[in-house]
């Protein structure tokens, strides 16, 4: 199963903190946000409702003998063409989603998200 860094806020944690927070226990490599793709919401066939923030940014450091999150086999670097061969392998339609909304450009400031 394919997916991309996602979690939970932590309490306390503003939205931020949380993406270089998951990114790096997901990935390894420290994450500096620059913006905002995107806000999805997708209602899995149990009935749950997922709200995903995705980001763009740059990853600026990696660390590579950090031990990624229990659930987390390793992290992968794909290209969209691989991302949408691979469809039927994603957590969940939000991934593509997110990708090809990243690929036609859409960005938002990160100042549009309130503390």
């Amino acid at each position: 199963m394919l997916n991309q860094p996602a979690g939970h806020l932590e309490h306390g944690e503003n939205l931020i903190e949380a993406v270089i927070r998951e990114t790096q226990e997901e990935t390894a490599y420290l994450f500096k946000p620059t913006a905002l793709v995107g806000i999805y919401r997708w209602i899995a066939q149990s009935n749950d409702t997922y709200i995903r923030f995705c980001f763009t940014g740059k990853a600026v450091d990696h660390f590579a003998e950090q031990a990624l999150d229990p659930d987390i086999h390793k992290a992968i670097w794909l290209s969209v063409d691989e991302v949408r061969a691979r469809k039927a392998m994603l957590r969940s339609p939000l991934v593509l989603n997110c990708l090809e909304d990243y690929v036609a450009g859409r960005r938002y400031p990160l100042n549009v998200l309130v503390n």
